[in-house]
């Protein structure tokens, strides 16, 4: 019984490993001049890992915010922080910092 519960539980977390696994990750460092790189052309129903890296504290930019994902996060300093998304649209996604001053694009096609 326990064998078959853990089975269960391993199968049903594969998904979401491979979907881990097969997404394009994409590296996206926050200076002080912003984020970089600000423009990123991407797959529409690829999936992603925006794995972003705050590497100053000479910025706005301690939280990303990506609105067509419904994503947030706090961008602590020299650790990399990863947001997963597949992009549903083709079009312009906006990323910026909390306050909407410093942002980048996803060009989705």
């Amino acid at each position: 019984m326990i064998r078959t519960l853990i089975a269960a539980a391993v199968l049903a977390s594969a998904p979401a490993i491979l979907h881990a696994a097969s997404a394009l990750r994409i590296e996206i460092t926050v200076s002080e001049r912003g984020f970089t790189p600000d423009r990123i052309s991407v797959k529409k129903g690829e999936p992603l890992q925006l794995v972003v890296t705050r590497t100053t504290d000479e910025t706005c930019a301690k939280k990303i915010v990506v609105p067509d994902a419904n994503l947030k996060a706090a961008l602590p300093l020299n650790q990399p922080v990863t947001l997963n998304l597949t992009p549903t649209k083709s079009g312009e996604m906006k990323y910026a910092c909390g306050m909407d001053m410093v942002s980048g694009v996803l060009i989705v096609e």
